[in-house]
This record gives structure tokens, C-alpha cells and sequence, in this order.
């Protein structure tokens, strides 16, 4: 990456590309819509072989998108020479740039979204949420997040323009980076959140579940089902995580556009990824590792790694260094578990 004098503070900057957040969030809430009005509208159990089927579309999705990006970047370089001559940048720089930004940024979240399965596996078993059900829950989920993410994009491209608040942003994540390596593997307790007693005050609880209602009326009262408090928690769970991924996306690019839609492609494949992993992600030990490292780094980049080497550490370097350990921890992982014998 340049250099912050070679850049210009963004190139898709919001008061010019405003539509395009519209567009494509109203294309994404288009796909969402029609995956639960078509693909889903009976309550059914997701099948393996259809959410690795449905993994391969929302991948697709994203480097199809991510090609996309290259193809406009280069053009908008090409025909546009007084902001190639201002940036320095040739208009195979500027497309490389985008297009590893956005592929690390995916990645980034990809890999963060596992601690979000761990704990879909725990809600859905505390409240005993049937197979049939846990789609439904998941959707509005991933509705909620995309909503939070916006909120915390939005606040991020306005506080880290600060160079305290990139100083700052970057010692948290190296600390939530040591603290994930050296806690203990406890799972969350449903029961202990402050939001689920919350709500279980504010509304009586039923406590069998109604089919995919999330609200039951019974002799002319409201109650909430544990469908509903399991979509609570997984709404406040994802907003603690998106307090780790969303800075740490920043520190890969200083672009809000890529933070967004590298978010939003990753959170959209998600619901896929439980369904795939769900019956083996206790299997990948050192993930959680793996992940932690990636934070450090990451946070590392933002405060004195770059003035350490006397350069900033190229995109081609953060991405080789951040995938290597996204594959050490699989590797690890399944070379551990393949020693264990069967339980």
C-alpha cells in the first residue's frame, strides 16, 4: 500500500457514490428476500450438500463483485488522468489495490464469522431450537447485523480519519488479539445476559416453542417464544463481534466502500457456513489462535509495525501473511483432530 501522502483520503468517497450504497444494499436485501420468500418459505432442516451448494454462491458473489471493483477502478484510472497524476498511482496500482483490499477484508471477516457459529451452536442448544427453525432465526439475524455494521462502518469512517483513534483502535485489537490466546474455551451462557433478562422481564416467556413464531398470543397477551430470545442473543453477540472485525478491516483500507461490502458479502454466506460446519466446528482447535494472530497483526499495522519496517507493509504481504494463518490454524486443527481417536 502507498504511502498516506500518495493517497487520496478515499477513492469512492460517500457524497459521490451514495447511490451506489443504496443500490447495493437494496440488492442484497433483494437476495435475502428472495431466499427466504422462494428458497425458504416453508420451515424446513438445511441439508449439508445444500448449504455447501449455497457457501459456493455467496463466495462466487463476492469475487464476481470483487472483479467488478477491479474492472471500474482501472477504468475510472484509465479515462481520469488528473487523479492518476494526484495519487501517483498507475491504473493497474489502483485496481491491484482495491481488488486485494477488498479480497483481505473478506477474508478478515470470513474468518472472524467462526466465532459467530460457536456460538449459533450454543443457542440453538440452550433454547432447543429445532433444525427446522434455525434458518428462520438466522435470517433476521443477519438482517440485524447488516443494520449494525452500517452504524459501525458509518462511525468508523468518521472517528478513524483521527490518527489517536487509529492508535487507539489498533492497541484494542492487539489486546483482544493476546486476551482470545491466553482465555479459556468457555462457551457464552444465554441465561447470564443482561439483553435475555432484560426481555424476559419486559415480556413473559413461553416455554415451549410455537413453530417459527417469534411472538405467541395467548388469552389476549403477548409472549416472546425462545425463538426470540435466541434471535436477542445472537443480535448481541454479533454486535460485540462486529466490534473486533469492523476496526480490523479498517486497518486494511482506509476505504468505508470496501469495509461495507466486504462485510456484507462475508455476513451474507454465513448462515451457509453454520449449517456446513455446525457438526465439526468444535473440531478446529487452533482456529481460535489463528484468529487471534490475525488481530494482532492487524493491530500491529495500524500503531508501529509500518514505522518499524520504515514502509508500509504492502497488500500483498498482509493478505500472504494473514491467509498463511488462516491455514496453519485449519492445518493444525485437522492434523490434531485426525490423531484423536473417534469419541
Amino acid at each position: 500500500m502507498l504511502q498516506d501522502s500518495q493517497v487520496p483520503t478515499v477513492i469512492f468517497p460517500f457524497a459521490e457514490y451514495w447511490w451506489f450504497y443504496l443500490a447495493f444494499t437494496a440488492f442484497v436485501l433483494l437476495l435475502l428476500v428472495v431466499d427466504l420468500g422462494v428458497f425458504h418459505r416453508q420451515a424446513r432442516a438445511v441439508s449439508i450438500r445444500e448449504s455447501a451448494g449455497w457457501s459456493v454462491v455467496w463466495i462466487s458473489l463476492a469475487l464476481l463483485f470483487n472483479a467488478g471493483l477491479y474492472t471500474y477502478v482501472h477504468h475510472k484510472f484509465t479515462v481520469d488522468p488528473v487523479i492518476a497524476s494526484t495519487t501517483g498511482m498507475s491504473a493497474d496500482m489502483a485496481a491491484s489495490r482495491v481488488a486485494l483490499e477488498f479480497l483481505t477484508g473478506f477474508i478478515i471477516e470470513k474468518s472472524l464469522a467462526v466465532d459467530n457459529i460457536f456460538v449459533f451452536v450454543v443457542v440453538f442448544s440452550f433454547f432447543a431450537v429445532p433444525n427446522i427453525y434455525q434458518h428462520r432465526v438466522l435470517f433476521f439475524g443477519i438482517m440485524g447485523a447488516l443494520v449494525f455494521r452500517g452504524i459501525f462502518i458509518a462511525l468508523g469512517a468518521a472517528l478513524l480519519k483521527f490518527h489517536w483513534v487509529m492508535m487507539l483502535v489498533g492497541v484494542f485489537l492487539i489486546f483482544t488479539g493476546f486476551k482470545m490466546i491466553f482465555s479459556d474455551n468457555e462457551d457464552p451462557n444465554p441465561a447470564d445476559n443482561a439483553v435475555i433478562k432484560w426481555v424476559q422481564k419486559l415480556l413473559p416467556v413461553t416455554p415451549d416453542i410455537h413453530g417459527q413464531k417469534f411472538f405467541k398470543r395467548i388469552e389476549g397477551k403477548i409472549y416472546a417464544t425462545p425463538l426470540f430470545l435466541g434471535l436477542m442473543f445472537i443480535e448481541m453477540s454479533d454486535i460485540v463481534f462486529a466490534i473486533d472485525s469492523v476496526p480490523a478491516i479498517f486497518g486494511i483500507t482506509r476505504e468505508p466502500l470496501i469495509v461495507y461490502t466486504s462485510n456484507i458479502f462475508a455476513i451474507l454466506g454465513l448462515r451457509s457456513l453454520y449449517f456446513l460446519l455446525a457438526g465439526v466446528v468444535d473440531k478446529f482447535h487452533f482456529l481460535k489462535y489463528a484468529i487471534a494472530l490475525i488481530l494482532v497483526f492487524v493491530g500491529s499495522k495500524m500503531t508501529w509495525l509500518s514505522k518499524a519496517l520504515g514502509e508500509e507493509l504492502s497488500m500483498g504481504w498482509s493478505l500472504s501473511i494473514i491467509g498463511g494463518f488462516l491455514a496453519g490454524g485449519i492445518v493444525a486443527s485437522l492434523l490434531v483432530t485426525a490423531r484423536q481417536p473417534d469419541e
